[in-house]
């Protein structure tokens, strides 16, 4: 069997962002290795041999639309995996980076995107519970302009407190919300998102440090070491581990798959909740994720 050939990225043209580092920089290894075509984005600069690569602030609206002249008239394959953590003061930025940015550039990019294309989310199990703020997320997501958006988050400030989970349960909301909108279904267009749980990348030291309420980057290691890992004497992913099934989600391996949401923690996420409902099947899933949370 031709491998190549299986997952069917060979001469197509593959959009990524977030390539310098962590999972988005092992995907665009393996897209490389495969034979696609790579043009890939990223604020800081890239080290992989990708056809063409590009360096952009992906919280700036004017560096997106020009940024986006520059992409290919044909895309194959989009992945938008470019993510900050979370730091007081920068709740807005947040909600730019890990969410506003990346349906915006979805938006914009899809007439580009062929029939049976595919668009992958990196988002995270810090947006599980993501169906407690969906109505708030869809109104949101059907805001029509940049400039629409940025107002509603200046009006609903306590949205964006936690500005992290937020962000990724919007994206999460907009994943199942969009895979049979026309735009999508007519076209055959794909769209799903992977929930990575603990991963060792280059923002793994931004992620403790916010973590903490003080800032301190040995107590949030702690802290999400006891959130993650504890109970089941685990340990933290690869940048492989995850930006490999990333690859093979947007692959015509996948060709029937649209709308999910996988999450992709070694089953932490789904024992939190076979865990709750045993205890109390009235449980909501918002309920749910506030109590793992605190254990």
């Amino acid at each position: 069997m031709d491998l190549k050939k299986l997952f069917g990225y060979e001469g197509k043209n593959v959009v990524i962002t977030g390539a310098a580092s962590g999972m988005s920089h092992a995907a665009t290894k393996l897209l490389i290795e495969l034979g696609a075509n790579v043009y890939a984005i990223d604020i800081n600069p890239i080290d992989l041999p990708v056809r063409e690569s590009f360096q952009a602030d992906l919280s700036d609206k004017d560096a997106i639309d020009n940024l986006l002249e520059k992409l290919p008239e044909k895309i194959d394959a989009l992945f938008l995996c470019h993510g900050i953590a979370a730091f007081p003061g920068n709740e807005l930025k947040v909600q730019k980076v890990n969410f506003y940015s990346q349906k915006y550039m979805t938006e914009k990019l899809l007439p580009r995107i062929s029939d049976h294309g595919s668009v992958t989310f990196i988002s995270s199990v810090g947006g599980f519970g993501w169906q407690s703020v969906y109505n708030k997320a869809v109104e949101l997501i059907n805001l029509p302009t940049w400039e629409d958006a940025m107002k509603w988050y200046d009006e609903h400030p306590d949205m964006i407190k936690s500005s992290y989970v937020f962000a990724k349960q919007c994206l999460e909301s907009f994943v199942t919300y969009k895979c049979m909108a026309p735009e999508f279904i007519d076209r055959r267009i794909r769209v799903n998102a992977i929930n990575p749980g603990d991963t060792t990348t280059g923002l793994t030291s931004d992620f403790n440090k916010s973590t903490s309420p003080n800032g301190d980057e040995a107590e949030g290691e702690e802290m999400i070491s006891n959130i993650f890992l504890k109970s089941w004497n685990g340990y933290a992913a690869t940048p492989e581990e995850m930006g490999h099934p990333l690859v093979v989600i947007g692959s015509d391996i996948c060709s029937y798959m649209s709308g999910q949401l996988i999450y992709i923690d070694y089953g932490l996420t789904s024992t939190w909740t076979s865990g709750a409902l045993l205890q109390d099947n009235n449980q909501t899933i918002e309920e749910i994720s506030a109590k793992s949370n605190k254990e």
